[in-house]
């Protein structure tokens, strides 16, 4: 009896562990998705309005050309942030699992760019890539007057910039995972190979990478969600221009719903980022749990 009544207590004490937080999850995430999903067909302003429209505000939004222009330099930036910092980070994962002298000190300078805010980073990059101030402007001092890189001042170019500063920041991450996933695995596989005069390259391609796809796994799932929520250091960076060369859809989301009082747009807008995400996201966690669970059986 007496642990009847302890079993109970203990689950008693779960329950009022976990319940605040699903309630908050559940009123501050999901509430809000679908507070967002309501206003979306709604013809709302400056403030809600239950006046349904239909899917007015999501054809307004396809319409739209700058809503156009944010969905490809979002596309560009999620493909050259996730695959640079990737590859950065692999490379700088194997390189100190060489046990390198002074591992730690480099570990530190990899990572130091995560504990800075993307306001710091952006203003920082805004500062370097200005033409009058940064990299150009102190070879033209070192006495290279030829040399050109105005890059954030080019709509052609200014989107990889962005690429450029988010791929400094979110590299050490991805060489984080994939140092702690390298140091994961067994050093006999690793030997025997060496044993059956595979060299150290084809060893890491055939023996190693393969073993690392729940790292890869982590990494893109990770990035991919970083890169599309990107707001704050392409408003420190660019502000969005010149013109909407990087503009993103989160920066049209606040200047429709802030700037502009289009609220039932903004929040079409938000919808379309969520169900991106959701598109991304779902087909990749559920073909990993079923690979897990084949894996299992």
């Amino acid at each position: 009896m007496l642990a009847r009544i302890r079993a109970f207590a203990s689950l008693r004490a779960n329950i009022l562990v976990v319940v605040p937080t699903l309630l908050i999850v559940f009123v501050f995430v999901y509430g809000f998705i679908a507070w967002s999903g309501l206003l979306s067909f709604t013809a709302s302003k400056t403030v809600p309005r239950f006046d349904f429209v239909g899917l007015e505000q999501h054809i307004a939004l396809w319409s739209n050309s700058r809503w156009h222009a944010s969905v490809e330099n979002l596309a560009i930036f999620t493909v050259g942030f996730v695959g640079f910092s990737t590859f950065l980070g692999l490379v700088l994962a194997i390189l100190l699992d060489q046990r390198v002298k002074a591992e730690s000190l480099f570990r530190t300078i990899y990572m130091y760019p995560l504990a800075i805010s993307f306001i710091v980073t952006g203003t920082a990059w805004k500062w370097a890539l200005n033409p009058g101030l940064g990299f150009e402007k102190l070879m033209h001092d070192w006495g290279f007057l030829d040399f050109r890189f105005d890059w954030i001042a080019n709509a052609d170019r200014a989107i990889y910039t962005l690429i450029i500063a988010a791929v400094w920041q979110g590299s050490g991450f991805a060489m984080a995972v994939f140092l702690a996933a390298l140091r994961g695995v067994d050093a006999e596989i690793v030997k025997a190979a060496k044993i059956d005069g595979a060299g150290a390259i084809r060893t890491y391609v055939s023996v190693v990478l393969p073993l690392l796809r729940p790292a890869f796994f982590t990494v893109f799932i990770i990035m991919v969600a970083l890169a599309i929520r990107t707001f704050d250091l392409m408003v420190a960076m660019t502000g969005g221009g010149p013109g909407f060369a990087t503009d993103l859809p989160t920066n049209f989301m606040y200047q429709f719903a802030f700037g502009r009082q289009r609220l039932g747009l903004a929040a079409a807008s938000s919808i379309m980022i969520f169900v991106s995400v959701a598109a991304i996201m779902a087909p990749l966690i559920w073909s990993e749990l079923r690979r897990e669970r084949a894996l299992e059986r």
